[in-house]
C-alpha cells in the first residue's frame, strides 16, 4: 500500500520561499492523482493544489495562485510544492495526498510557519 512522507516545512519570514517534498513508497505513484492540503489552527483542512497522474492538469486554490507550484517526478515517486512569496496566512500544517479510485491516502503533515 502506498505510504506518503512529507518534508521541507519550517519557519520562514514573510516573502520567503519553501519547497515541500512528499516521498511515496509501497507502490508506484504514477497511478495516483496527487494533491497538497493544509490545515491552519482552528480551521478546516483545505485543498491547496492538485495534479493529475502526468501533471497535464493542475489546479490551485485562489489564495495561492501565482505563488505556489505543484510538480511530481513519477520516476522518483516524489511530489513537490514550491511555495514563493509566502504570507503569514500560509501558516499551517501541509499534507500530501494521493488518490486512486476515490480512495485517499494521507501523509503525516509538515508544519509551515510564516512570520510577519
Amino acid at each position: 500500500q502506498l505510504q506518503l512522507v512529507e518534508s521541507g516545512g519550517g519557519l520562514v519570514q514573510s516573502g520567503g520561499s519553501l519547497r515541500l517534498s512528499c516521498a511515496a513508497s509501497g507502490s508506484n505513484l504514477d497511478r495516483y492523482a496527487v494533491a497538497w492540503f493544509r490545515q491552519a489552527p482552528g480551521k478546516e483542512r483545505e485543498g491547496v493544489s492538485c495534479a493529475t497522474t502526468r501533471s497535464d492538469v493542475t489546479n490551485y486554490a485562489d489564495s495561492v495562485k501565482g505563488r505556489f507550484t505543484i510538480s511530481r517526478d513519477n520516476a522518483k515517486n516524489m511530489v513537490y510544492l514550491q511555495m514563493n512569496s509566502l504570507k503569514p496566512e500560509d501558516t499551517a500544517v501541509y499534507y500530501c495526498n494521493a488518490q486512486l479510485d476515490n480512495f485517499p491516502i494521507w501523509g503525516q503533515g509538515t508544519q509551515v510557519t510564516v512570520s510577519s
